[in-house]
């Protein structure tokens, strides 16, 4: 499974990209929303994870 992660939050990111990378999933781990919806579009994801506290 593959997993976009967005998330702004140095610490967050770090421990919900570590934690999915060892329970076997694909992560990929973008900080900020625009990056996000480049990300979402350009390849594709069994499931997003978004921060819903992003800033702009």
């Amino acid at each position: 499974m593959r997993i976009l992660l967005v998330e702004d939050e140095q610490k967050t990111g770090d421990y919900l990209k570590q934690g999915l990378s060892e329970a076997g999933y694909i992560t990929d781990w973008v900080t900020d929303g625009l990056t996000g919806k480049h990300q979402a579009l350009s390849e594709e994801y069994d499931l997003i994870i978004l921060d819903v506290m992003l800033p702009g």
